[in-house]
């Protein structure tokens, strides 16, 4: 068997902020500044990274941040209130709510309250409906940034059978969706699916994104899978703490023929697909300004 590929998501990553990049230079062309407001409830650390890296990654490609910080104690009533006056606000042009929220706060109405056409993060209801039916909407930047890695990898995706390991809301079930979307048969495995390996075996296409660190070893692939791992997971291996995905890396490279580390895989691009969300939000919004505009002066000449 050849040398497996390793897939690399920092150098897909920077080829989608190019295409980012030159798409923000062509709104500003038309005095569009595609800007993207975030909010952070609280001080989680992690969170905070998070958010760190997307206002910086917004400002490399030329887009504005708006950074929101509100204290952990504050109310749903007012994180809505503030999610309506970014909705209203026509310079924003997208809305991320960093997730986890303090667990008084009702997190469902939370994203419910974002303007679909203002969601970047592809979480309301009416994306969510809209992707599982085929339409063209803001789609969730991990399961994206994973089928731009499958295209660049495989190529034409139809027919090849891909099992998604993970159902949960943020990555298996809108992952599933795009895989149909692109023509694949596609298998999900959960906790109550029995005799999952032999499933996995069965499959040209594994995208695990269960949570849960070397889940999936050798013997859950077939030889020659292609394999995309989101899963990111911190433990102590030696005595020193390092990341690891759900497969077994050192395992799966016995079978695969292609495979993403952790990190440096999938992560990048979760980052590089928020930014392209956003640019695609500021286009649409632009566009149905100059639509309304053109309508409000034909009906009045």
């Amino acid at each position: 068997m050849n040398t497996p590929l390793l897939i690399d998501g920092k150098a897909a990553a920077a080829q989608v902020l190019l295409h980012v990049r030159e798409a923000v230079a062509r709104l500003h062309e038309h005095d569009v500044q595609p800007a993207l407001a975030v909010i952070l409830v609280g001080s989680d650390p992690a969170s905070q990274v998070y958010v760190r890296n997307k206002v910086l990654r917004a400002e490399e490609v030329g887009i504005r941040s708006l950074e929101h910080h509100l204290p952990s104690d504050t109310s749903t009533a007012h994180l809505l209130d503030l999610i309506a006056r970014l909705n209203a606000d026509c310079a924003v042009h997208g809305v991320l709510l960093q997730l986890p929220l303090p667990a008084h706060i009702d997190e469902l109405r939370a994203l419910q309250a974002i303007s679909p056409d203002k969601d970047v993060d592809g979480f309301h209801s009416e994306n969510v409906g809209g992707l599982s039916q085929g339409r063209a909407v803001l789609a969730p930047c991990t399961p994206s940034g994973c089928l731009y890695l499958l295209k660049q990898t495989c190529g034409d995706l139809r027919g090849k059978h891909a099992v998604v390991i993970g159902r949960s809301n943020i990555v298996g079930k809108p992952m599933a969706a795009l895989l149909l979307q692109a023509d694949c048969s596609v298998t999900v495995l959960h906790s109550r699916t029995p005799d999952p390996q032999a499933l996995c075996r069965q499959a040209d296409i594994v995208i695990a994104a269960v949570g849960r660190p070397r889940m999936i070893d050798a013997s859950w692939l077939k030889p020659g899978a292609v394999v995309i791992d989101v899963g990111i997971n911190r433990m102590d291996d030696n005595g020193a703490s390092r990341l690891v995905g759900d497969v077994d890396f050192d395992s799966a490279l016995t079978r695969v023929a292609a495979i993403t580390p952790v990190p440096g895989g999938v992560g990048p691009m979760t980052i590089a697909f928020l930014m392209k969300n956003t640019v695609t939000a500021a286009l649409n919004q632009h566009q149905a300004q100059r639509s309304l505009s053109e309508a409000v002066c034909h009906s009045t000449y």
